[in-house]
């Protein structure tokens, strides 16, 4: 998808995310769980292809350290404002996901998040990705991933659970859940997007 001319034309009805009750409330469970042997703050959080920034101004609420990356002008300004507009400090950056060393967005982050990213990717960016995550994120993180199957659809690709393990192979996927979104029915019959969250973490190495 062209998220440069979607942005420039309006067309971003993955914001509308933020309006789905099950959405939401299977992604607050998601972050609460990964909170509950915390104590705030939390730690470093990535919001990998921020957009306008809904999820990370959520998590600086809830009391993580957020950094956002997008390439999309539009969606920056649109992340700065809700975060002053919510009143929440929130680190926004212009990047490409798929080359993230070279963002200068730093290291051991606890959390990374993708709400829609990878599966729009092809095999060598989502390799890239995969990389950078690796580079990025702490020894003890945890990654979620919220991705279409593979199939021949307009707009977005999918990806396979083959294909994230193939993009992260020193992770291992230790929950697929469905997100809960609901879209109308002349899209979803289009589009079948049957949307999971996938949660990794770090293989175990040793005994």
């Amino acid at each position: 998808m062209n998220y440069q001319l979607a942005y420039s034309i309006g067309f971003h009805p993955w914001e509308d995310a933020e309006t789905e009750p099950g959405f939401v409330e299977k992604i607050t469970d998601l972050f609460s769980r990964e909170e509950a042997e915390r104590d705030p703050p939390y730690g470093a959080a990535l919001d990998l292809g921020c957009g306008s920034g809904i999820w990370g101004v959520q998590l600086a609420k809830r009391g993580w350290q957020v950094t956002g990356i997008d390439n999309v002008d539009k969606a920056i300004v649109r992340a700065h404002e809700r975060a002053a507009n919510e009143g929440v400090d929130m680190r926004i950056l212009k990047g490409d996901v798929t080359r993230l060393q070279e963002s200068a967005i730093g290291t051991d982050f606890q959390l990374v998040l993708d709400s829609g990213t990878f599966h729009d990717f092809d095999e060598q960016e989502r390799l890239a990705m995969g990389r950078g995550v690796d580079a990025i994120a702490a020894d003890d993180a945890t990654v979620f991933l919220l991705v279409w199957p593979k199939r021949i659809r307009p707009l977005i690709r999918g990806a396979s659970s083959e294909e994230i393990e193939e993009a992260f192979p020193g992770w291992e996927i230790t929950d697929i859940e469905l997100s809960g979104f609901v879209l109308p029915k002349l899209l979803e019959l289009l589009l079948r997007p049957n949307e999971h969250w996938y949660r990794l973490r770090r293989k175990r190495t040793g005994n």
